[in-house]
């Protein structure tokens, strides 16, 4: 059916729900430039759908903001992605994909580490990327809602995330 094998990832130590997300400074990108911003800077503007998605234009990655931007998130929530790919790439993908989202840039996944979500890929040392995670938070950081990816692909389901979005 799939030309690609379905793979089970290991246990994560993400975030919950309740739980304050960590904070982290990283460049922030949108379609024309990007600036470093740390996560705290984003949710005291409000709340904030944070993203963690592979490596733009990688499958997972154009499949998850793809349903993202189709769903249109209320303006009242930031959806802002999170992945190893540079603020060029971001660029690119924010640019082609026509997505309303700013991405950090995150090259060495240590914000993946930091939220116990990190995913070596097999057959490349040294190559980490972020899991597939969805985390809703508050103007505190508090987690209200929060997905992890248990195999690879895997995908949230998207009207549970709606529904988060629209009881915040």
């Amino acid at each position: 059916m799939f030309d690609f094998d379905i793979v089970d990832l290991p246990d994560h130590d993400a975030p919950a729900v309740g739980d304050t997300a960590p904070d982290f400074t990283r460049p922030l990108v949108n379609d024309e430039y990007w600036e470093n911003a740390s996560l705290s800077d984003v949710t005291d503007d409000g709340p904030v759908l944070l993203v963690f998605h592979t490596m733009d234009g990688a499958f997972p990655s154009t499949y998850i903001w793809n349903n993202l931007r189709d769903r249109d998130v209320p303006e009242a929530v930031q959806a802002v992605g999170v992945s190893i790919s540079s603020p060029y790439e971001h660029k690119t993908f924010l640019k082609e994909r026509e997505v309303d989202a700013r991405f950090f840039s995150d090259p060495a996944a240590g914000i993946a580490t930091e939220y116990g979500i990190e995913n070596d890929l097999d057959g490349m040392a040294g190559i980490t990327e972020h899991r597939p995670a969805l985390f809703l938070l508050d103007e505190e950081r508090t987690v209200q809602y929060a997905w992890v990816a248990d195999q690879w692909p895997d995908f949230p389901d998207y009207d549970e995330v709606a529904d988060a979005v629209s009881d915040l």
